[in-house]
């Protein structure tokens, strides 16, 4: 017998479309619509995030429920998963059946090559990218930058937020890391630096790591909790 629970999931990439609904409501509307009548809607996830990346707790929250409920998972578009085959077999490998409103009779083989699709579609713009980018810098276009202008105090405010966003999520990758090297021992800030070096993961600004560089991503952590001794 079909399953007529589900769970839903939306994505959109950045915090401006997930407070405005941009790109959201359309993914409510879409899965709604395929469920009038046809299926009991239990919860919602909505994930704010990159595509290209794939630690997303909300969607982690998204197939526990599914699994609770023995759920079906339900999206609005294929590539608002991920454009990374890998990632999809993972998802795949967790237990739960999900489905795609805009392609409803794929199966495990076509969602592989759907995905590999997307992952290839989405290198391929990236190649695009770099290669017009490459060629109006050899053209002496100024990339980057206020593009000519003095930078308003909110472009420098904009942009102190991006950097500290990014310092707090280099941070986060680390926080599990860091937390295995306590455990085997290390007891001083040269000491994880040491051991992060030891194990080939560069510094937030590549190169080597130093007690002081761990100490300040060891600050950042302490927000949500003490990793180590400062």
């Amino acid at each position: 017998m079909r399953n007529t629970r589900y769970v839903a999931y939306y994505r959109v990439s950045t915090p401006r479309q997930g407070r405005s609904g941009l790109g959201l409501e359309a993914q409510r509307r879409a899965v709604k619509d395929r469920l009038c009548g046809d299926g009991e809607l239990i919860s919602e996830y909505t994930e704010v995030e990159r595509g290209g990346r794939n630690d997303r707790p909300r969607l982690a929250e998204a197939l526990a429920a599914c699994r609770l409920h023995r759920a079906t998972l339900i999206i609005a578009k294929l590539d608002r998963l991920a454009r990374n085959v890998a990632f999809v077999s993972n998802l795949m490998e967790a237990g739960v059946e999900f489905e795609a409103v805009d392609f409803p009779q794929a199966n495990r083989l076509t969602i592989h090559i759907l995905a590999a699709v997307a992952e290839h579609e989405a290198r391929m713009i990236s190649d695009r990218t770099r290669a017009a980018l490459a060629a109006a810098k050899a053209r002496g276009v100024r990339l980057g930058g206020f593009r000519n202008r003095a930078g308003t105090c909110n472009d420098l405010a904009r942009a102190r937020a991006a950097r500290t966003a990014k310092a707090v999520r280099r941070a986060s990758d680390l926080r599990g890391t860091i937390l295995e090297i306590q455990h085997n021992g290390a007891q001083s800030l040269c000491a994880v630096a040491s051991s992060l070096n030891q194990r080939g993961i560069t510094a937030p600004r590549g190169g080597e790591w130093s007690a002081s560089q761990v100490k300040r991503v060891l600050s950042r952590l302490a927000t949500t909790g003490p990793v180590l001794p400062q």
